[in-house]
């Protein structure tokens, strides 16, 4: 396995890392993320095709590109890949052609080859689809040991419109998933938050999918600006540095959900995940160091779930994160790097919304406000 980096910026691609020697038009996988303005220009478009002629290609917008241990706006970064034996196949739906999210996760999986199957990279269109259930119809149709992990698309902090590709210029409401074959394939995978919860723990009395209206009973909108203070009056902008902690069962791990905006009229909150009526929920707050830690954290998790060295470390991290840690953001990125060491390339992006197991290769879930890394070699 090879790899190497490559980014477009200002009209042109520059920063090439290969120190491999790949020949990058010989790539069997080419993964782009970056701002929707570039990844969805005809034009670009044309010039990544002639730069990656034959390799199966995978552009998504992003909220931030992850390039080695920085983090840019408004490029494309590129990781270009070279398997000695890893096969790679791929599958696409729409979201306009099933009446859920659920379906298309379903017929999304179904569209991949069972047989030897190790690994799922699943990267979502982050506006139209709903996460939570497009995991759940991914699930119902994978075996059990298959690791799937992923991410959905971003659009800076606008949550206008995101767009993914396969092969082909990038459009909204796009699913697209990779799978990939091969005994010498080795995979791991971490994920944490390092958010902090406070308060009460609480029931969800009335919501429907991920719009939440009352907890205990009570108006959700209400409660949640008496949990925030002074900064209830900058909402819905620091929504984002109070996130909900959800148990959907007593004895699980909580999942984070972020909110997405606030209905002042209907007195209603819409999160990026689902809410089911029964589970638990806690506020949390943002504590700078302990974010960190988590991404820290993350790639511990990936060296002592298998261990291995890795190749490469793609990191999917949420856009409330980078909000948050805002001329600090290099920093979580940095502390990935100095778990995995020099020898492990860093690629990924800021994202609408993360995907992995709980608990290693179980069934994946949606996370919010996470750092998400999937770990990835060739073992002769």
């Amino acid at each position: 396995m090879k790899v190497a980096s490559i980014l477009f910026r200002n009209g042109s691609f520059e920063q090439e890392k290969n120190d491999e020697n790949l020949i990058l038009a010989d790539a069997d996988l080419v993964l782009g993320f970056g701002a929707r303005e570039l990844v969805s220009d005809e034009a670009v478009y044309t010039e990544v095709k002639e730069k990656f002629p034959v390799s199966k290609l995978v552009l998504c917008s992003s909220s931030g590109e992850i390039n080695g241990t920085e983090v840019l706006d408004n490029t494309i970064s590129f990781t270009v890949i070279k398997f000695s034996s890893t096969v790679v196949k791929s599958s696409e739906v729409n979201i306009s052609d099933f009446p859920n999210s659920y379906e298309a996760g379903k017929v999304l999986m179904q569209n991949i080859d069972p047989v030897n199957l190790k690994f799922v990279l699943v990267i979502s269109d982050g506006g139209l689809v709903n996460g939570s259930e497009l995991v759940k119809g991914m699930n119902a149709s994978k075996t059990e040991d298959v690791l799937i992990m992923g991410g959905l698309a971003g659009d800076a902090a606008r949550f206008e419109k995101t767009v993914v590709g396969l092969n082909k210029l990038p459009s909204q409401g796009q699913i697209v998933a990779l799978g990939f074959y091969g005994d010498k394939l080795m995979v791991s995978h971490g994920s944490l938050g390092g958010w902090e919860s406070f308060g009460l723990e609480r029931t969800v009395t009335k919501s429907k999918e991920n719009v939440l209206s009352e907890i205990d009973d009570k108006n959700v909108l209400e409660l949640y600006k008496s949990y925030l203070g002074k900064y209830a009056e900058e909402l819905p902008g620091s929504a984002l540095l109070f996130p909900l902690a959800i148990k959907m069962e007593d004895n699980e791990e909580p999942l984070v959900r972020t909110i997405l905006s606030i209905d002042e009229d209907h007195s209603t909150m819409t999160f990026a995940g689902d809410i089911p009526e029964g589970s638990k929920v806690r506020f949390m707050k943002a504590n700078f160091d302990r974010l960190i830690d988590a991404a820290s954290g993350a790639a511990g998790a990936c060296l002592d779930i298998n261990s291995f060295t890795p190749k490469l470390a793609l990191l999917i991290s949420c856009v409330g994160r980078k909000l948050i840690l805002g001329s600090r953001i290099d920093e979580e990125v940095e502390a990935v790097s100095e778990i995995f060491g020099k020898q492990t390339m860093l690629t990924g992006f800021y994202s609408y919304g993360e995907i992995s197991p709980l608990k290693p290769f179980a069934d994946c879930v949606l996370h919010n406000q996470t750092m998400t890394i999937t770990s990835l070699n060739e073992i002769d």
